[in-house]
């Protein structure tokens, strides 16, 4: 486990590296790109044939929410920018993408966010699940995927490489904006603005604490049906430093949260666009 988690958190720094610095690795041959279409982040990732990390970009997102398109020409219009952003850096076009869902998500949302990638210019190549795409990034062979999304959290249960099982429920980043929106008594933006600011992260994260052991008693009613070895946590909204802890302490097995994770699903979902 230790031994791929290391191998992982190397190629996911190197993909914030390029995403901060705005700059690009060399490649050669095909470039494949994932849209990770957040309810708090858009990224777009890019990786070569061997899934090594090229380019990437992100931008904040209000467009959609729990999976769900709610301003579809926004999304188009972020999805583009980045994508012209990316295309300016390399020097050559990005054809071809893969998107990403939470589990559980109605048919019609799934269209609604192909449509969104191929209105940005883009051939669609397939849409996976999240906590799937998660684990593909990780190289995870067995054990638990929790994203922990804006509005969602979502888990699939690994088992010899394959997923068996995936499940979703609607607890996030979200629901701890508003716990802090009615704590602090502020406005929602400035809310999320509080939940980012690293100087007072003990503050922030002794207010949202209730919202984290409700995420880790939903992973625990799935992993007390499909009993894991491990958990492996993903997502913006799990950056905080006591996250695993507490998830550790309510589960009582190993949770590991790898480097970026915020990052962690976008170059997942990148690796899953195959069209050679």
């Amino acid at each position: 486990m230790l031994k791929e988690l290391h191998a992982a958190n190397k190629v996911l720094l190197e993909f914030q590296r390029l995403i901060e610095e705005k700059t690009c690795n060399p490649w050669k041959g095909n470039l494949r790109t994932g849209v990770d279409l957040g309810t708090a982040n858009i990224v777009l990732a890019v990786v070569d044939s061997h899934n090594r990390p090229i380019a990437g970009a992100s931008c904040p997102s209000t467009v959609v929410k729990d999976g769900i398109v709610v301003d579809y020409l926004g999304a188009i219009r972020a999805v583009r920018q980045l994508k012209e952003e990316l295309e300016s850096r390399l020097g050559t076009a990005l054809t071809h993408a893969a998107a990403a869902i939470p589990p559980g998500v109605n048919p019609g949302s799934v269209r609604a966010i192909g449509n969104v990638v191929e209105s940005s210019d883009f051939i669609l190549t397939g849409i996976v699940d999240e906590p799937t795409a998660a684990a593909d990034a990780l190289g995870i062979e067995s054990g638990a995927v929790v994203d922990v999304g804006g509005g969602t959290t979502g888990i699939s249960i690994i088992e010899q490489g394959k997923v068996v099982f995936s499940g979703d429920e609607p607890t996030g980043g979200t629901h701890m904006t508003l716990v802090l929106s009615g704590a602090f008594s502020l406005d929602i933006a400035e809310a999320e603005q509080l939940k980012k600011d690293g100087a007072k992260e003990s503050e922030v994260f002794d207010a949202v604490k209730p919202v984290v052991e409700k995420m880790a008693a939903i992973v625990k009613g799935y992993v007390s049906k499909r009993p894991v070895e491990s958990v492996y946590v993903v997502g913006g909204a799990c950056s905080f430093r006591q996250f695993e802890n507490v998830f550790e302490k309510y589960l009582g097995i190993p949770v590991v949260k790898p480097a970026a994770p915020l990052l962690v699903t976008p170059l997942g979902i990148a690796m899953n666009c195959k069209f050679d």
